[in-house]
């Protein structure tokens, strides 16, 4: 079983604090094998992410976090970015065409952009796998509501921190019961539904620091983008 964590946000995010160097030795520390940096609607800082990896021995997964029409959605094993504000069903087929796998995170968070609000339920049990562990939580009502009907559709699970600074890289990851240590194994076993979760809340200051942090950040670039 390799220990992978799936959602995590660079400085390239708009909301994100570090960079990717810091990630994947934070990745590393905590004994994960592999990482994905799913910065918002940017793949550049995963591609750096990736390569780095290897010098920690880790597996580096190339893949963003897709702002659709509908919400997010998490975009793995892509070449390109994907465009943001397309409908959910064109952003799922254009993964696939690329031969990714399309993961729904936080479907049932209205307030972080959760797709089931905007979508069909057969249009959310059309998607590769459901996150059904993320550690930023305020009750868990969310994360339960998300696993179960993951389960009423028969569809991989998986989980992620969606860690937006360095320090909570890990806090949420998914085991998967991969063939080898690959980006390709590693995503053909997600697909295949060889996971399971594991994943503890971020702390409350944490994550009101993680907010707070990344509000100022958008206002700064913001006011950089019209002087």
């Amino acid at each position: 079983m390799l220990s992978v964590e799936l959602h995590t946000h660079s400085e390239l995010s708009h909301d994100g604090r570090d960079p990717v160097d810091l990630l994947v030795e934070q990745a590393a520390a905590v004994g994960l094998d592999a990482l994905a940096v799913t910065d918002h609607d940017e793949i550049d800082a995963s591609r750096a992410a990736a390569e780095l990896s290897a010098e920690h021995g880790l597996v580096g997964i190339v893949g963003m976090e897709v702002t659709c029409a509908a919400g997010h959605v998490l975009a793995f094993g892509i070449d390109r970015a994907i465009p943001a504000g397309l409908s959910y069903d064109e952003t799922l087929a254009r993964i696939h065409d690329q031969g990714g796998i399309a993961v729904v995170p936080h479907p049932f968070q209205k307030t972080r952009h959760g797709v089931a609000a905007h979508v069909t339920e057969e249009q959310l049990a059309s998607a590769d796998a459901i996150e059904v562990y993320n550690s930023r939580l305020l009750t868990g009502r969310a994360n339960r509501k998300a696993e179960r009907f993951a389960v009423e559709h028969d569809l991989p699970q998986t989980a992620g921190s969606d860690a937006h600074i360095s320090e909570m890289v890990g806090q949420a990851v998914t085991e998967v019961d991969a063939d080898e240590p690959s980006a390709e194994a590693i995503l053909e076993a997600i697909a295949e539904g060889r996971t399971s979760v594991v994943g503890s809340r971020t702390p409350w200051h944490v994550s009101f620091r993680q907010a707070a942090g990344g509000a100022k950040r958008r206002v700064l670039r913001r006011l950089r983008s019209v002087r």
